[in-house]
């Protein structure tokens, strides 16, 4: 995390949006800084002018705070055109879209480039996603483009050809910088085209044909592709991580054992990573040695700007949102209160505090309960977060669901088996009474020196409503009880909707608000 941008001031956020206008200037000066390497120059002020005029749906850019760190441009054309072999000055009109034709079937992905400075943000990821999305909005065949070799020139007397180290490639006997995340992205190649830029040095002209087909397109307009674990369409993936406690000799240990879990979640494209409540009382072990509630405590609140700083970075650097757990915090007022922190991916940071502490929280660590419960806005919809206790009164969920939320994510921390039942019996009713998912995250392990944490029993899990839209039994995704190990599942809000109009049974629209409902009197 060496690397020092406008990224690491913590008010700092990234976010995407259509290209306009006045970001011509920027666009401009950023291409030139993005190809400087590869000896390609840069675009015109008229190029880019022209992509945004003639297809502004389909130009997006990256920003920091006000600062353009990325762009991607794409048009729509026809198949016959962009599936056959072309040149990049044909097929883009020489840089200015001017082959988009709105009533083609294929969008064509005419170019990406990020700063080389924001470089460890997964920048270009979140550009391919974007795309993505429109093809689908656009309900079109697919994505086309041609893809830069930029290390051939380096290797060609070692493999002889461009078609020969392209194979390489495709077969994971040899990495490419751009051409192994673009397979990884599920991209199919068709072909290699020479005198794709004739100015590109670096891929000696070459480019590699590429494709992306739209799993939402009927049949009838495409085939099919096999399914090979890729992202279910209009989904949200979750990954629950049922984390180990277990000693640790140094803050930054501590973060590498977190940042296995969230890369391992973001490898399988997910949206949201999810941690244990407490689970940075692992802290305590550096130490070594047992310390009182009160000093331990004391302790552990140092960690919080540390910490907070930490996994923002994470989020961002792996493109994925983060339930951080809980982590106990000393608020301005002088009160601890057992905050769960969210990292979203554009570098937001929230907190939820735990509303209800336990009576152990309150005997072994003076911990006292906040006063807000709010639904928090993401890329992917609202979401709720309650931590372990709180999931047991309904008043909470309701609130939140009354917010908007699809989602409940709820950090647990319970030390055996009929704790924890507690909670998990109480999330699937919240889940089926608000027609809602709820996503849990528990410790195992032990802390032997690090008071009330001696002993821990989790079983992580996501859970639905019970009906025929939804996993049988209303468990998405379950895990071995005490081991450490993280559990996936894609949830579709859409079917949410579905149930809560159309299910067996209407919990939410069949609620009788004459007679009852929830008056939230609190923040």
């Amino acid at each position: 995390m060496e690397n020092k941008t406008t990224l690491s001031n913590l008010k700092s956020r990234l976010h995407i949006r259509n290209a306009v206008l006045a970001d011509v200037p920027a666009i401009c000066a950023l291409s030139a800084h993005a190809y400087a390497e590869a000896g390609i120059k840069g675009y015109s002020s008229g190029a880019i002018t022209g992509q945004i005029n003639i297809f502004p749906e389909g130009q997006f850019v990256i920003m920091v705070d006000e600062k353009v760190v990325g762009y991607c441009a794409t048009f729509i054309t026809l198949g016959d055109i962009a599936l056959k072999p072309h040149t990049w000055v044909e097929i883009s009109g020489n840089g200015y879209a001017a082959r988009h034709d709105p009533g083609g079937d294929w969008l064509y992905g005419m170019d990406v480039f990020v700063d080389p400075d924001y470089r460890g943000y997964r920048l270009g990821q979140r550009l391919y996603n974007q795309r993505k999305k429109l093809c689908e909005e656009r309900k079109l065949k697919g994505i086309v483009f041609i893809g830069r070799l930029p290390t051939l020139a380096r290797r060609i007397k070692r493999f002889g050809s461009a078609e020969n180290y392209v194979k390489e490639v495709q077969e994971k006997r040899q990495r490419d910088p751009v051409l192994s995340f673009q397979l990884r992205n599920r991209f199919e190649i068709i072909g290699v085209i020479p005198d794709y830029i004739s100015g590109d040095q670096q891929s000696l002209g070459y480019g590699v044909h590429l494709v992306w087909r739209n799993p939402k397109v009927s049949e009838k307009s495409i085939a099919k592709p096999e399914y090979s674990g890729g992202r279910l369409a209009d989904s949200v993936r979750v990954g629950t991580v049922q984390y180990m406690l277990r000693r640790v000799h140094s803050f930054e240990e501590f973060i590498k054992f977190v940042e296995y879990f969230v890369d391992v979640v973001a490898t399988y494209n997910g949206d949201f990573v999810v941690f244990p409540e407490l689970f940075t009382l692992q802290l305590l072990s550096i130490e070594n040695r047992e310390m009182m509630p009160a000093e331990a405590i004391a302790t552990l609140t140092e960690y919080t700007p540390r910490f907070r700083e930490s996994m923002r970075e994470l989020a961002l650097r792996h493109n994925i949102n983060i339930i951080g757990g809980s982590h106990p915090t000393r608020m301005p007022n002088g009160r601890v209160e057992n905050n769960a922190y969210i990292f979203l991916r554009d570098g937001r940071i929230y907190e939820q505090p735990k509303i209800h502490p336990t009576p152990n929280e309150v005997a072994w660590w003076n911990i006292e309960g906040g006063n807000t419960v709010a639904a928090i806005e993401t890329d992917c919809g609202p979401i709720g977060v309650l931590v372990c206790y709180d999931a047991e009164f309904p008043e909470l969920v309701r609130h939140l669901t009354d917010q908007g939320i699809h989602i409940l994510f709820v950090p647990f921390c319970t030390d055996e088996r009929q704790s924890y039942l507690r909670v998990r019996y109480c999330c699937h009713a919240r889940a089926v009474e608000n027609q809602i998912y709820v996503v849990m995250s528990g410790n195992v392990g032990n802390l032997p020196n690090v008071s009330n944490m001696d002993i821990q029993y989790a079983q992580s899990c996501v859970l639905t409503p019970c009906d025929f839209p939804f996993a049988r039994d209303g468990i998405a995704a379950d895990t071995t009880p005490n081991v450490e190990t993280v559990a996936i599942a894609d949830l579709r809000p859409d079917i949410l909707i579905t149930a809560r109009n159309n299910g067996t049974v209407r919990n939410l629209r069949d609620r009788r608000h004459d007679l009852y409902g929830v008056v939230w009197r609190g923040d």
